[in-house]
């Protein structure tokens, strides 16, 4: 079995200038795009976006965690959280209603797996449990991205996903799971057509993998 180990190319923060050009040619594609300093900046600012008594959907994210997003979201009582009901249910029994829920709530929030200077985001999952919301059944998406992800171009986003995002996720589902991670689906957001639906808020520091 083959054993993956994650770069260090791809945890280094992106320059200044290289947030600015991913921001540029996000609002050109038509995201909404914020640059922030940091995950505290990101929390406060996502309970800012997020009304209340909204149904919301957080993907799986170890932004989100790490960041405190998530149990804002799914343990505040102030949002109608989508992913705490969609746990408790039995998935042989209410699978449809499962796959309604987390398509299309209120808001969608989460991360990708990296951004492109030419205004790309980058979605790679095992499940695609979160990739109908995000591409267009959520009402309105956030996703909140660390520097490290921000990379030159489509191809090296792939090369990210395939050396540092998958075996960090590897280690995290090994421990969590027993099993290893795997891209099954791989989603890419290349515009958003309608306005103020996407909204990427770019971090100056590093978080997440």
């Amino acid at each position: 079995m083959t054993t993956f180990v994650p770069t260090t190319t791809f945890a280094r923060p992106a320059s200044a200038r290289s947030l600015e050009r991913a921001a540029e040619s996000l609002t050109a594609h038509g995201f909404v795009v914020e640059i922030l300093d940091d995950a505290a900046a990101a929390r406060a600012r996502v309970a800012e976006l997020v009304p209340e008594g909204a149904s919301v959907f957080t993907g799986a994210s170890e932004t989100l965690r790490l960041s405190g997003i998530q149990d804002d979201l799914n343990a505040s009582g102030r949002h109608d959280a989508v992913k705490p009901r969609v746990l408790a249910m039995d998935r042989a029994t209410s699978a449809d209603e499962i796959r309604r829920l987390t398509a299309s709530p209120d808001v969608v929030v989460g991360s990708v797996a990296a951004v492109t200077e030419t205004g790309s985001l980058v979605v790679a999952s095992g499940s695609g449990s979160q990739l109908p919301a995000y591409a267009g059944g959520a009402a309105r998406a956030i996703w909140v991205v660390g520097a490290q992800k921000v990379v030159p171009d489509l191809s090296t986003a792939l090369r990210r996903v395939e050396e540092h995002a998958l075996p960090l996720e590897s280690v995290r589902t090994q421990a969590a799971y027993g099993v290893p991670s795997a891209v099954n689906r791989l989603l890419v957001l290349n515009a958003e057509y309608q306005p103020g639906r996407g909204t990427v808020l770019l971090l100056r520091e590093a978080i997440g993998f």
